[in-house]
């Protein structure tokens, strides 16, 4: 049951749909794919000053950062490059609360594909339509208007509490480190990625990695002067894919063992040669492996080796051994406490809501959930809105589903509050 004071929020909550959707619109006509994150964080910052929130900006080329352990090394320059965080009542007594959301974007090419600009939102049937719509520029949204609905309803919230917007969620998971590095932390955390109103369980490690081929460039008057990489390349993706089938077959814990093939390997990118009428002289793959939890990610780069050394041998070409790097996710898997209170006070929420409990979700994937857990030790879901085709074309989020965990977060803000009064502790 809600409360006089509890349905005084979800009224607010309803008030402030319109403003949801604007900042969501907002973001995604900032197209921030990798390096160009600055126009989604221009507007993010404006958002703050609007609603009378603190901004601060975290930088992720802070001292002492490029030492962290968990950190991914890049091969691009971190000069200038920063998340953006509000935080509350800092020195408040009592369990600090996180909101974390990333406003990087995956890349939307090819453009001729969608129905219109992925940059340029656009609404139909109840969804809205954008890249970074779902994935997850909307949840960001719903946990900032979620902290404007509380105290607009008169609610005051003299807890600590942060809200974090960060980058490089898509590629390294740098951004929500470097908040952690900086003293960014807390006792729980909520991140509304958009796999729907469900109790995330648990992630899989990732880790990417590339293999370069060299071949030997020559005219195609005579192709066999040369020896070409492409050709080469392509012999490589069967034990790519019996890789995948090695990991997946390994003992599991539960309740990943439970799933009949959790830990994808896809291969992303090639590219290669430089004329069509040369023997290409080298080609690039680009994969990503997932792997289960208490695996790390040392063990999954040695997994790789093997793979690409072993195929070497047995293709016998007399080509040379491929080189093979290691760049962007090394992160590991876990599964979360569903125990603590944080997370049971959420599920009191979606029921309180909803009218049933909510269902757990165990992912596929990695999320900034890694950060609090493996660098952090801090316990946390994550639970947004429902979206579709995310990565892919006409990447869309279901509006109701975004009022759903506006309303849910809000709604989790004045009963942790609540909690912080009656002397609850999340760790």
């Amino acid at each position: 049951m809600l409360s006089d004071i509890e349905k005084r929020i979800v009224e607010r909550c309803d008030a402030l749909m319109d403003d949801t959707l604007a900042l969501t619109r907002d973001l995604v006509r900032g197209y921030s794919v990798l390096g160009e994150e600055h126009g989604a964080l221009e507007t993010m910052e404006r958002w703050f000053e609007r609603l009378e929130l603190p901004a601060t900006r975290v930088p992720l080329d802070a001292p002492g950062f490029a030492e962290h352990p968990h950190r991914a090394p890049t091969e691009w320059s971190c000069d200038g490059r920063y998340n953006l965080v509000s935080r509350l009542n800092a020195g408040a007594r009592g369990p600090h609360l996180v909101f974390n959301g990333h406003l990087d974007v995956v890349p939307a090419e090819p453009l001729d594909m969608w129905t219109r600009p992925p940059w340029e939102p656009w609404e139909k049937d109840g969804w809205l339509y954008g890249r970074g719509a779902g994935d997850m520029k909307a949840g960001i949204a719903a946990m900032v208007m979620a902290v404007q609905a509380v105290r607009e309803a008169g609610v005051s919230i003299d807890f600590p509490l942060t809200l974090q917007t960060v980058i490089e969620e898509e590629c390294t998971g740098n951004g929500a480190l470097a908040c952690l590095h900086q003293g960014y932390s807390g006792d729980f955390v909520l991140i509304p990625e958009p796999f729907g109103s469900q109790i995330y369980a648990g992630q899989v490690g990732v880790l990417w990695f590339r293999m370069r081929i060299d071949g030997v460039p020559a005219h195609v008057l005579d192709t066999r002067a040369g020896s070409n990489a492409i050709e080469t390349l392509i012999e490589y993706l069967p034990a790519f894919k019996a890789l995948e089938i090695e990991i997946n077959a390994l003992p599991r814990q539960a309740p990943y063992d439970s799933l009949e093939s959790p830990f994808n390997l896809s291969i992303g990118k090639i590219e290669g040669g430089n004329w069509a009428s040369s023997v290409p002289a080298h080609a690039v793959l680009e994969g990503r492996v997932g792997f289960p939890p208490g695996m790390t990610p040392d063990e999954a780069m040695n997994r790789v080796r093997r793979c690409i050394e072993s195929r070497h041998t047995e293709l016998g070409d007399g080509s040379p051994v491929p080189r093979v790097e290691f760049h962007g996710f090394r992160s590991e898997g876990f599964l979360v406490d569903l125990e603590t209170p944080g997370i049971e006070l959420l599920s009191r929420c979606h029921q309180d809501l909803l009218g049933e409990p909510p269902k757990a979700y165990l992912a596929t994937c990695t999320t900034d959930l890694r950060a609090f857990h493996v660098s952090g030790e801090i316990n946390g879901t994550c639970y947004g809105p429902v979206a579709q085709r995310i990565h892919g074309v006409d990447e869309c989020v279901e509006i109701d589903s975004i009022r759903h965990v506006l309303t849910t977060y809000a709604l989790f803000i004045h009963r942790w509050a609540q909690l912080t009064y009656t002397g609850g502790n999340e760790s």
